[in-house]
């Protein structure tokens, strides 16, 4: 007897789905998102009302914003529950929600593709301090976005006198995975997709619940001849196959296949067309000049896209790492129904494993977008009264990233006129996005603690403080009266001697340089000396020594500081992603253990960077020097301050 196939028609696929199942389904905007099969789910219901009332499951946005994605599935009676981590894109699903017809929730995109795990693995929550402060917090409404949505699925409790959020797993039925080749058996590979997502969660979340696994593939193979390692998604938790129409097997929503989004071919960025000088260029280069060399950064939806064309314009892509939520690492990373993706990318890992990295503070820079900000400092991208857009990844993200930037324009609907290096606003906006209260926290302010935040307009920028939003800077051409604290519903703080300038190359069309001021810091502002505390700050961050006249001029830098003061400091040196030539190291170790005997009472050192930590430590222990050596710059003041 032959063993049998599991590729069946998708008509006999969705058969397989009952009355009340929970479906989760996989997908990035459009890519890796089975539309072959929802589009087969969406007939059977319409011509026979089956399956009703089934709970949809999802973590990203999957959707078109019209008609595509999970907007099959915007039936009343076909869906009784959504579970979801963004809604923007599918609308059809927004106004079942809209309208009671639906019980909505909407968890954090990180979140749910880890409670795919714990499904999996049977564990009985999924707990995390992502969502605290925010819309998620059971506090502010446990995640529910609507008056039928009853059922708690989000607890609080408390871990060693800390505050976390629990998340309530539930079986899975039926999950639906995409990938590009699958053997008889059901053994799928993901050669042709732009990103791996979450579909070995997926499918495992489904097989040990009970449930069944459904994939979507644009071709078949015979069995054993795939190669193990390019196996994403095992047969063994596969059920059955479909072979899609290639029109309903997209690449992406944008394109029926680009080798270059799945890594196939590189393609010279050169060829990418610069950003027109508009509000959004302004705000993404004023964003971009809070990059840094050796950063890893993630870029959200919409506004921040622009972070990573300035980038690529100002030729300082390939000394960053930018990253996106759904899995992609290093490259250009695209826009449009093509987010999530990217070219010339240096990996491509699976969501889940993407948010382990975000969730523990792995990013040292987020470039996110902001629809409302209020005094606090809190910001709602989620919920604009019957608008249902979601969070995404923004509280995963936004959360735990080491610093934030927050970007978007200053009101919803204005003009603009950029001439002579200035900005004129020659049609206000309609609606105000500084509010006194933000309708939904999607990212608190107090609850940021002591990490960067900034809020990034076209026509200003603010930072939030342990007091509040101040505004920083202002753009040329606009006054502050008029543009900018008129339009506001509460009274930022302004400092003493009031906001400076925004760079002014950040308003002309010629590039602004930026290569240059990543690695031009000079010597003189690495070092700060503050005699009410008697602490002298040493920033190494990005410096580096190559040379024998490299070290004499850090050595006279570093001396012309300290030999004034007539007394031994207290001090803390920055390492992050500090370089020296192995033929300098033993002078300057000689130099570090001169400083200590002569202008150091007590020093601590901190560097998030793996490689410096594990260099440094080993070299200052050789030569007697204690290297203090801490994870942050929190934890080296700390310490100091126990002096």
């Amino acid at each position: 007897m032959d063993k049998p196939s599991k590729v069946v028609t998708v008509s006999d696929a969705v058969r397989l789905i009952h009355d009340g199942d929970t479906i989760a389904t996989g997908g990035f905007v459009g890519i890796g998102f089975a539309e072959n099969v929802a589009v087969a789910i969406e007939e059977r219901f319409l011509a026979e009302q089956h399956p009703a009332g089934i709970t949809i499951v999802y973590a990203a946005g999957q959707g078109d914003g019209s008609v595509r994605g999970l907007n099959h599935f915007g039936h009343p009676g076909l869906v009784r529950r959504v579970i979801g981590g963004h809604w923007g894109l599918v609308p059809k699903l927004q106004k079942l929600a809209i309208e009671n017809k639906v019980q909505a929730y909407n968890l954090p995109q990180g979140v749910i593709s880890h409670l795919y795990r714990d499904i999996a693995a049977h564990k009985p929550r999924t707990i995390t301090s992502v969502g605290l402060g925010t819309f998620v917090d059971p506090r502010n409404g446990g995640g529910k976005l609507n008056s039928v949505t009853t059922e708690d699925i989000v607890e609080l409790i408390n871990f060693d006198g800390k505050e976390y959020l629990a998340y309530k797993p539930f079986p899975i039925n039926v999950s639906i995975v995409r990938g590009t080749t699958a053997d008889l058996d059901g053994n799928v590979t993901m050669e042709k997709e732009a990103l791996t997502l979450e579909m070995l969660s997926l499918a495992m979340a489904a097989k040990n619940s009970g449930g069944i696994v459904i994939a979507q593939v644009e071709r078949i193979c015979d069995r054993n001849t795939l190669s193990p390692k390019q196996v994403k998604i095992p047969g063994i938790f596969v059920d059955c196959v479909v072979i899609a129409k290639p029109e309903l097997h997209m690449q992406t929503f944008a394109e029926q296949y680009n080798p270059a989004l799945s890594g196939e071919l590189r393609v010279p960025v050169q060829s990418v067309a610069p950003m027109a000088l508009n509000e959004r260029k302004i705000i993404a280069r004023r964003a971009a000049f809070e990059l840094t060399a050796q950063s890893i950064v993630n870029l959200g939806i919409g506004m921040p896209e622009g972070v990573s064309a300035v980038a690529n314009e100002e030729k300082v892509l390939e000394f960053l790492t930018l990253t996106a939520e759904p899995g992609a690492i290093g490259g250009f990373l695209q826009g449009g129904l093509n987010f999530g993706s990217g070219i010339n990318c240096q990996a491509i890992i699976d969501q889940p494993y993407q948010f382990d990295f975000y969730d523990g503070g792995g990013l040292d820079l987020a470039c996110l977008g902001m629809a409302q900000v209020d005094a606090k400092g809190n910001v709602n991208v989620s919920k604009f009264g019957t608008r249902i857009a979601g969070a995404g990844g923004f509280i995963n993200i936004s959360q735990n990233a080491k610093k934030v930037v927050f970007m978007g324009t200053f009101t919803a609907g204005a003009t603009y006129a950029i001439d002579n290096g200035q900005i004129t606003i020659t049609k206000e906006g309609t609606e105000k996005k500084f509010v006194e209260q933000v309708d939904h926290i999607t990212f608190s302010g107090p609850y940021a603690g002591t990490r960067p935040i900034l809020y990034i307009t076209e026509r200003c920028v603010f930072k939030l403080t342990p007091k509040g939003v101040m505004l920083m800077e202002v753009a040329p051409g606009i006054d502050v009266n008029r543009d900018i604290l008129s339009l506001m519903n509460f009274v930022p703080i302004i400092p003493e001697g009031g906001p400076a300038l925004m760079d002014p190359r950040i308003f002309v069309p010629s590039p602004m340089g930026l290569k240059q001021k990543m690695f031009s810091t000079p010597l003189g502002s690495r070092f700060e000396y503050n005699p009410v505390q008697n602490l002298f700050f040493v920033n190494l961050a990005e410096l580096a020594l190559n040379t024998a006249e490299d070290f004499a001029n850090f050595q006279k830098a570093i001396l012309t500081v300290l030999t004034p003061i007539d007394h031994k400091v207290l001090a803390i040196v920055n390492y992050d992603n500090f370089f020296i030539s192995p033929t300098l190291e033993d002078q300057y170790t000689a130099f570090v253990q001169l400083l200590c005997e002569k202008h150091y009472l007590k020093v601590t050192r901190y560097a998030t960077t793996a490689f410096v930590k594990s260099k440094l430590a080993p070299t200052l222990t050789l030569h007697s020097i204690p290297p203090n050596l801490c994870a942050s710059k929190e934890d080296a003041t700390a310490e100091i301050m126990r002096h």
